[in-house]
């Protein structure tokens, strides 16, 4: 098959290579996927790289953890009734050393996930890592619908996720943005408010939008930046999910009392670390809300295989807005 691979960490110039390896057997409880669509998400970026000084999991790597395909192979205890099933993949690479930047695919039967046959492989490959992510932060905490959601940085891939899902799931969703053409994203996702944090008070805005009494989840994209400006916009009993961090070494300076005062949750999202309990109730959440129609991400960029540096490349530089795509064909 043909599959981009890496054997050291580095640039993606430097380390990523495209050739031909063997095609891979699914084992007992898996399923080998025909790899129609890769996606490029910041896990895969940050573990070429050795972020954080991580360092290689396994000599060789074929990245990329979320994808989408048509299932041609399945192994012991898979019923071969899910031959010529499309699906969408998540979390492909996770403790395995080949994710999905490869004509073909081997997971757990599991993470192969039934495409509904109106969503294209495409929207199915831009599911996994941010969908799953935005899922958990949403509703780790309760039902929301009817409540009110600030979702911070809404053009980016979990940001757009958040909004989708919260308007799916019957949510008021408030957004900021950065750029004015980051709002075209944030408004077709269906965010009810958008507020540029360059130019507006956030807090100020919220608090006018929600009649003083704030709102009731966050989605937060950089929670040692923004944990002040998210207490001024919390209501009482809220919930904060933060899920990146734009410094791994940096602390956050909670200000306890005025925590304690709204009575506030922080709870900290790893999209590997969510139960597993959780990660079924977010599948069969996203599945209704395919089916629905409801769930249409942006797609800033698309590459062949052969050209997945520049992929890497774009998705790193941070100008694109929605994402990026790599087909394996």
């Amino acid at each position: 098959m043909k599959a981009a691979f890496y054997d050291r960490q580095g640039n993606a110039k430097d380390v990523l290579q495209v050739g031909a390896l063997a095609d891979p057997a699914p084992g007992p409880g898996e399923v080998r996927v025909f790899v129609r669509v890769s996606s490029v998400n910041p896990t895969d970026l940050k573990a070429r790289a050795g972020y954080g000084g991580a360092p290689m999991a396994f000599p060789r790597i074929i990245p990329h953890q979320d994808g989408a395909g048509i299932i041609d192979a399945v192994g012991e205890g898979v019923s071969e009734t899910r031959v010529g099933e499309r699906v969408w993949i998540y979390e492909a690479q996770a403790g395995r050393p080949s994710g999905t930047a490869a004509q073909y695919t081997v997971v757990p039967a599991e993470r192969a996930v039934p495409l509904p046959d109106n969503v294209s492989f495409e929207i199915g490959a831009c599911l996994g890592i941010p969908a799953l992510t935005a899922h958990r932060c949403l509703f780790a905490d309760g039902d929301i619908r009817g409540k009110r959601v600030l979702v911070q940085g809404g053009a980016g891939a979990v940001g757009t996720a958040a909004i989708l899902l919260a308007k799916w799931a019957g949510a008021w969703v408030a957004t900021t943005i950065s750029r004015p053409e980051q709002a075209d994203v944030a408004r077709n996702a269906g965010a009810d408010l958008i507020i540029n944090r360059r130019t507006d008070d956030i807090p100020t805005v919220v608090m006018m939008a929600t009649g003083g009494g704030g709102v009731d989840r966050i989605v937060e994209v950089d929670l040692a930046a923004n944990i002040q400006t998210d207490l001024s916009c919390i209501a009482t009993n809220g919930v904060i999910s933060s899920y990146a961090a734009a410094d791994a070494k940096e602390a956050v300076a909670l200000p306890a009392l005025r925590a304690m005062l709204k009575a506030v949750l922080v709870r900290f999202v790893f999209v590997y670390s969510v139960p597993g309990d959780a990660k079924k109730t977010a599948v069969e959440a996203l599945t209704a809300c395919l089916q629905a129609g409801a769930y249409n991400p942006a797609i800033a960029a698309r590459y062949p295989l052969d050209q997945i540096a520049a992929a890497h490349e774009a998705q790193e530089s941070g100008k694109l807005i929605g994402k990026v795509l790599v087909t394996a064909e």
